[in-house]
């Protein structure tokens, strides 16, 4: 199993203190995160491409690519591009460029996203949302499969013999589709045979059960190996020693406040955040092993390789947020690989993880 971290760049004013951490502070933060979580030996760090003003970063491939001088095994991704919004040439030469710097550890996560500032920001139109995604995720995909590329298309230019420079370090980028968990968006990236990330932001993560094995079918029987693709879940969550769940109550109901708001979702109750937070939830908030265990219990509905975190909830404060990330590498991960039966590096182990915690 993979663990890692990901962040749309929060600088929402802290609900609890009413401080907002600017701009250049929040980037600063990001960095420090991305060092943190590369020592303690998680494996992804996620960036969002956000234009909004309670959101710092609009440009991922800049941070990432910051990310990548700083650090030395962890993988870089954007989490998610929102390529409907985006020129597929000019994001492939970005993450290009982000695998050479780092080495072959850039990945690309491509969807649809769920804010629509870009769409006039860009001048694209509402009504095409669908269309303009199809259209550009396959160019994306034919741009990283061959040097030379001769497309048309309805959204950009045509391109007649174009040579796309520079390549990746390796041979082609690791490029994911992001799904809020539709079938249709399942299927899609069970079709292109690519690996899925499903957001999983509120709900029971036995819902996902489905999905997954919808994906896993519809990806073997379109020829695929679904055994070389992977299944990502991106979760809420927060990981402290004590008291997680009193600490994080403020900041998840001011996000999920406002979402609400913007999207006329009902609104969170203290009921709904017990809800989410409970074992079948999906808040990841708690101690080490509470939240080891959760993992684990999502897995086997899921049976996923990868799941990443967003620990920033409405600017939840940079000490907690370290916290949580040593955490996550130097305890959450070793339980969760004991108690799958394997170690980090795949081989089998003796008694598990939890049950020698259970014993301190």
């Amino acid at each position: 199993m993979e663990l890692g971290i990901f962040s749309f760049g929060d600088i929402h004013p802290n609900p609890v203190t009413g401080e907002r951490v600017s701009a250049a502070q929040n980037t600063a933060d990001l960095l420090e995160r991305a060092r943190l979580a590369d020592d303690v030996g998680l494996h992804y760090v996620g960036i969002w491409r956000a234009p909004r003003p309670d959101y710092s970063v609009t440009s991922p491939s800049t941070v990432l690519a910051a990310m990548a001088a700083q650090t030395h095994n962890i993988h870089l991704g954007s989490a998610v591009t929102v390529l409907s919004t985006e020129d597929p040439v000019r994001v492939f030469q970005q993450f290009a460029t982000l695998d050479l710097i780092s080495q072959g550890r850039a990945e690309l996560t491509a969807g649809r996203g769920s804010f629509i500032e870009s769409y006039p920001l860009f001048g694209a139109k509402l009504e095409d949302y669908d269309a303009l995604y199809e259209e550009k995720i396959d160019l994306l995909l034919r741009l990283n499969a061959q040097e030379r590329i001769t497309w048309r298309g309805n959204f950009r230019p045509a391109l007649e013999n174009a040579l796309i420079l520079p390549r990746p370090f390796r041979q082609e980028l690791d490029i994911w589709i992001a799904t809020g968990g539709t079938p249709q968006s399942t299927v899609r990236a069970a079709l292109l045979g690519k690996s899925v990330m499903y957001a999983i932001l509120g709900g029971a993560v036995t819902n996902f059960e489905r999905h997954t094995e919808l994906y896993r079918q519809t990806a073997a029987e379109a020829g695929h190996d679904a055994g070389t693709l992977r299944v990502g879940a991106s979760t809420p969550g927060l990981i402290l020693r004590q008291g997680a769940l009193d600490t994080y109550r403020p900041y998840w109901m001011e996000s999920m406040t406002r979402i609400a708001s913007e999207r006329g979702f009902p609104m969170p109750s203290e009921v709904t955040y017990r809800a989410q937070s409970a074992p079948a939830g999906a808040l990841f908030v708690g101690t080490p092993e509470e939240v080891a265990k959760k993992i684990v219990r999502m897995h086997s509905h899921m049976q996923h390789d990868r799941q990443i975190f967003q620990l920033d909830f409405s600017s939840v404060p940079q000490k907690l947020v370290l916290e949580s990330i040593e955490l996550l590498g130097t305890e959450v991960l070793p339980l969760v690989n004991q108690e799958l039966g394997h170690t980090a590096t795949g081989r089998k182990t003796g008694r598990t993880g939890l049950e020698l915690a259970r014993q301190r």
